[in-house]
């Protein structure tokens, strides 16, 4: 079995601001551990490399398996500290690449082309797609060979604007998940907020918000058994 490619953000603030953000912890480790359950190896990225900061207000909703990954050697030193530039990436060696969110990632996913590539070269080999919550940023600008959004026509979710609004950042976030996910043509789902709930369509799988990467996993694994 190839392995899994989690993206991470450098972003450290909201951008013309000192309110800090960054990777939402439980959205990396919750993947994590039930890929690694499953057998599977996984590798960090990040669009600079190196660093990765948390977000402090994930730092909220941990729990007991967050926190043991958190603390774990593997973890801090492959994800936190010494994150892959896509540079360093082999798409190839993955069969799934998985964007986290954060709100930082709004800033750095999207624009980052290297990325892109990445995704696309692992769909084009069959292999899948993948994001939760904000983590959709990534997706939104992936174009395939004909210059189509990837995601157009397509059955995806992500942090919705209600929820957007509920966290009290409809302001200062760059732009809507679901608003710009409808742009692209994507049919953007949801249910009620902060609900667990993921979607599948074809090789994209996406879940809705903080609650939803084990629902993206287990849509996974179904997929590639």
């Amino acid at each position: 079995m190839k392995k899994a490619l989690v993206v991470l953000t450098n972003v450290t603030r909201y951008k013309g601001t000192d309110d800090p953000t960054g990777l939402w912890l439980g959205e990396a480790t919750d993947f994590v551990e039930e890929i690694q359950n499953a057998g599977i190896d996984v590798d960090y990225v990040s669009p600079k490399g190196g660093f990765v900061p948390l977000d402090p207000r994930g730092m909220k909703y941990v729990d007991a398996s967050i926190m043991k990954m958190y603390e774990s050697d593997d973890f801090q030193q492959r994800a936190l500290i010494h994150s892959m530039k896509p540079a360093d990436v082999n798409p190839d060696d993955y069969f799934v690449i998985y964007y986290t969110g954060g709100h930082g990632v709004m800033w750095d996913f999207p624009i980052n082309s290297e990325l892109q590539k990445i995704a696309l070269s692992i769909y084009h080999q069959g292999g899948y797609i993948s994001s939760v919550c904000h983590g959709i940023a990534g997706l939104f600008n992936i174009k395939d060979d004909d210059g189509e959004y990837v995601i157009k026509g397509k059955n995806i979710t992500g942090f919705t604007t209600s929820e957007e609004i509920l966290a009290g950042k409809k302001k200062v976030v760059p732009f809507l998940n679901e608003e710009l996910a409808k742009q692209r043509g994507a049919n953007f789902k949801k249910k009620r907020a902060y609900k667990e709930f993921a979607v599948q369509d074809g090789h994209l799988i996406t879940g809705q918000n903080p609650f939803s990467p084990r629902a993206v996993v287990k849509l996974l694994l179904v997929a590639v058994s």
